[in-house]
C-alpha cells in the first residue's frame, strides 16, 4: 500500500527511462503478463501497479502465481471500498498518481477498457508521460457499456495505440486519433502460448469436476447491463437450464463476485444451485480456466477476453450481448452474437457445436509483447 506517500519527499529530477505497467482485474493480469515477463527479460527498469478492481483471491493473488509473475509492491487496496464508477475510477486516479509521481517513470502502459486503465491512463496524462494503451481501437459502437466511453478515451488520450488488428486500426484512423498507431496483433496470444502446454500438464480440472473433454459447455457472466438487469439474469439462468435439460450438457458456471451478489439481492440464488447437472463454482485459476476453456465443446460469455481465447484456441463461442468490440472472431466464423433471449442462444449454441474449427487465428502470431516494448521503450 503506497497511496498515502510523503510528499515532501517526491523527487523533482528528471523523469528517469523506467517503465510502469498498470494492472487492475484478471483480464488486464492476464494480458499483460508477457508485457512484464519481456520488461523482466530486458536490461530495462519497470514496475507494476496494481489499482485492485478486482481484489478476490481467485481473481487476484492466484493469477499472479499461475503466470509466474511477482505479485506488484505497488497496491491500491482501498479501491475495493469503493462501489460506483465515479468513486472507484477517482480513488484509483488519486493513487495511481502518487505512485507514478514516487516513481518517476518514462513510460506507463495500460491495456483495455477497464476503470483502472481510465485511472492510469489520465493519472500519465496529467503528469506528462508517455501513455501507451494496449488493445487500442476496440469498438462495440454501444454507448451503454461503461467499457466503450473508458476505451474511446484513453485512445484519444494516448501517445501510442498499439492496435490488434486492422479492424482496430481502421476504427482509431476513423475516430480522428492524435497518437501513433500500431498493429501489433493481442498480447493475449502471447498468454495463452505461453501458458496452454502448463494448463494442459498441470491441470486437473475435469476431473475435479468429473467432466469429459469436448462434453460440457462453460458458462460466465459479469457484465452490468446483463447482471445488474434482474429481467435479463433470469434469462442468463433459463439457458443455463436449457443447456442442461434440452441440450444434454453439463455446464460449468465460475462465477463472477457481481453476479452472485446479483443473484442474492434478485432472489435467484438458490434457482441458480438447483439447477440440475449444473457445476456452480467460485472463480478458477488462470491455468484451471484455460484447460477448462480448451476442452469445452463451446463456451457461453459476456467477456470480450474469453471471445479472443476460445478462437486462439480453436472453440468455438457463444457471446451473450447485442454487440461485440471483436468482430473478427464472428467473421471467421468462430463467435456467435446471439444476445441474451433463451431460444436464440440455444439455436446459436447448437450451430456452435457442430462447428469445424478450422479457423485462421485474427490476433497475432504471439509476438505482440516484444514488439510493444520494441516501441515504447
Amino acid at each position: 500500500m503506497v497511496h498515502d506517500i510523503d510528499r515532501s519527499k517526491v523527487v523533482t529530477d528528471p523523469i528517469s527511462d523506467k517503465t510502469c505497467v498498470v494492472v487492475g482485474t484478471r483480464p488486464g493480469i492476464i494480458k499483460m503478463s508477457p508485457i512484464i515477463a519481456e520488461l523482466e527479460n530486458r536490461p530495462i527498469e519497470s514496475f507494476v501497479i496494481h489499482a485492485g478492481q478486482h481484489y478476490s483471491n481467485g481473481l487476484d493473488k492466484t493469477i499472479f502465481d499461475d503466470l509466474a509473475i511477482e505479485y506488484p509492491t505497488h497496491v491500491l487496496d482501498e479501491t475495493k471500498e469503493q462501489e460506483f464508477h465515479g468513486e472507484q475510477t477517482a480513488t484509483m486516479l488519486a493513487g495511481i498518481e502518487s505512485i507514478l509521481l514516487e516513481e518517476q517513470p518514462e513510460n506507463v502502459l495500460v491495456c483495455g477498457d477497464a476503470n483502472f486503465n481510465l485511472a492510469g491512463g489520465l493519472a500519465a496524462r496529467k503528469l506528462r508521460l508517455t501513455l501507451g494503451h494496449v488493445e487500442a481501437g476496440l469498438r462495440s459502437d454501444d454507448w451503454r457499456m461503461p467499457e466503450e466511453h473508458n476505451r474511446v478515451i484513453l485512445d484519444h488520450i494516448s501517445d501510442y495505440l498499439f492496435a490488434p488488428t486492422e479492424t482496430a486500426e481502421r476504427n482509431a484512423i476513423e475516430d480522428n486519433i492524435k497518437g501513433e498507431i500500431h498493429i501489433t496483433g493481442n498480447t493475449i496470444v502471447d498468454a495463452v502460448q505461453r501458458n496452454i502446454d502448463i494448463a494442459r500438464e498441470k491441470s486437473t480440472v475435469l476431473s475435479d469436476f468429473g467432466i469429459s473433454d469436448g462434453d460440457y459447455v462453460v458458462f460466465t457472466a459479469h457484465r452490468e447491463e446483463n447482471v445488474d438487469d434482474p429481467e435479463i439474469l433470469s434469462e442468463l439462468l433459463t439457458v443455463i437450464e436449457r443447456v442442461t435439460d434440452d441440450v444434454g450438457y453439463p455446464v460449468v458456471y465460475p462465477i463472477h463476485p457481481r453476479t452472485e451478489k446479483r443473484l442474492e439481492q434478485f432472489d435467484m440464488l438458490d434457482r441458480a444451485r438447483s439447477i440440475s447437472d449444473l457445476h456452480f463454482t467460485s472463480p478458477l485459476g488462470y491455468l484451471d480456466f484455460l484447460q477448462l476453456m480448451d476442452s469445452a465443446a463451446t463456451v457461453l460469455t459476456d467477456s470480450g477476453g474469453i471471445q479472443e481465447e476460445t478462437c486462439i484456441l480453436g472453440v468455438p463461442c457463444v457471446t451473450l450481448r447485442e454487440n461485440t468490440e471483436r468482430p473478427e472472431t464472428v467473421e471467421i466464423g468462430a463467435n456467435r452474437v446471439a444476445g441474451t433471449d433463451p431460444e436464440t442462444v440455444i439455436a446459436c449454441l447448437t450451430e456452435a457445436i457442430d462447428t469445424d474449427s478450422d479457423w485462421s487465428n485474427p490476433f497475432g502470431e504471439g509476438t505482440a509483447s516484444e514488439q510493444i516494448i520494441d516501441k515504447i521503450v
